[in-house]
Order: structure tokens, then sequence, then C-alpha cells
């Protein structure tokens, strides 16, 4: 397994592309303005798609998702309980994506700067929700194979309701999990958008995140990678005393 990893010139979300030793792979978190790199890596390398992954449905995370999946003829997969801000990715943003869906708010101004047209959203046509529309962050996971890697989705509301962690594993004894915006490198995302919860992400940081491996590389939706052994050891929301 290998990761390839694209940063998107609207809120500097990263997009990354599990790619497997055999060539199938999955894109996860396409932001605004990657898609065209994405699909010409993807082509390049003569790699095989097997779906676009959302870890949760901000734009920043999800504008590229419909034209790429549909660009690789493949599905979008988010978890249910965030499958209706597809729809609208102005609307569901809360401030960040300005009064009554205004493009002209902090997300359309965004979007102009980096030259993309805030018009041209493209909801995706083939969409697959997954999971319960629940905010339980000990709701059951979905596991789907990639070649020989195991992508396993993990409910981690608080940031969303529909947040997810996708944990990676090739069988090589080195774990990666795909944190979006739940967990940073010493920090964690916030709660106070529509959608967000301090108490729920708080459980999910206590009952989801703190348990996770920590020999796991931390590969989150902005900024640097990490590892879990760190996060335990020194991210204040999760040092153990």
């Amino acid at each position: 397994m290998h990761l390839l990893s694209f940063v998107a010139p609207v809120f500097a979300a990263r997009c990354t592309v599990v790619v497997a030793e055999d060539g199938a792979c999955v894109v996860v978190d396409p932001g605004a303005g990657v898609a065209a790199a994405v699909a010409a890596e993807i082509a390049a390398r003569g790699l095989r798609p097997a779906a676009v992954l959302v870890t949760h449905g901000h734009a920043d995370h999800t504008w590229d998702a419909g034209a790429l999946a549909e660009t690789l003829d493949v599905p979008v997969r988010v978890h249910a309980a965030d499958a209706y801000r597809l729809a609208d990715p102005f609307g569901t943003l809360g401030a960040l994506g300005g009064a009554a869906h205004d493009p002209s708010g902090p997300l359309g101004q965004a979007l102009t700067a980096a030259g993309v047209d805030v018009h041209a959203y493209h909801r995706p046509a083939r969409l697959e929700p997954f999971g319960a529309d629940a905010t339980d962050p000990r709701s059951a996971d979905v596991t789907w194979q990639v070649g020989e890697v195991t992508v396993v989705a993990r409910h981690a509301p608080g940031h969303t309701e529909g947040s997810t962690l996708y944990l990676l594993d090739a069988g090589d004894g080195q774990p990666v999990v795909l944190t979006g915006d739940v967990l940073f490198a010493g920090t964690i995302g916030r709660t106070d958008l529509p959608g967000g919860d301090g108490p729920t992400m708080a459980r999910t940081l206590r009952d989801v995140v703190a348990r996770l491996d920590p020999r796991a590389v931390v590969v989150p939706g902005h900024g640097p990678t990490s590892d879990m052994a760190t996060e335990l050891a020194t991210n204040p929301f999760l040092a153990r005393g």
C-alpha cells in the first residue's frame, strides 16, 4: 500500500489516494480544485479506482467528489448522517458557507480566489451512504477490501454527525488512519459549525480515537501527518495523565 496526497487550494484540505499493490485504489476527500490532478495521476499510473470516500460532508472535502466520481465511473460513499450535506455545500456549512446559501460568503470567496466556479458544484449522481443515521460513536464499522488493503470506516461524530475515520491495514504491520477533521496533529476539529457537538466529540475522542492502535500513522484532513503514539502522549485533547 502507498498513499498519494493532493492538497486542495480551498482551505488546504488534503485529498488522499489509497493505492494497493495490485493497482486498485480509492480516493478520499477530493476537495475543490483537485479532480483534474487526481484523475490524471490515476490514469498515468494505470490504477483501478473502486470508489470516492469522504470523511465528512463539509464542502472543502467533498466539492470535487461528484465530478471526480463521474470521471472515474465510481460511487461516492459517505456516512448516512452526512449524506444530506452533499446536496447543499453552502447551506450546510453554516457561517463558513454564508447566510442563505450565499456564494459570496467565506466558502465562495475561497473558491473564487482559487479559480473555482462557485456555481459549478456537481452533486454526486451515484451516492452510496453507509452506516446508521445516528450520532453514536460506537455504531458498527463498515469494511471494504481494496486489493490487499482492508479499509474500515469507523463512525466518529462530533465535528459533524457523520464524521468517519478510515482505518487502513495492508497486512504489513503499519496501520494508517485517515482522520478527516476529527483529529489533527496536536489538536482536534472544531465543533461550532452546524452538526458539530462538543459532548459528542468528547465521547468520540474517548471511545474511538483514544482506542486506536498507537502504531498507526495519522493522516488528517488538514496539516501535517502524525502518529497515534505521539497524539496519545502529547495532544492535549487525548494525552493520558
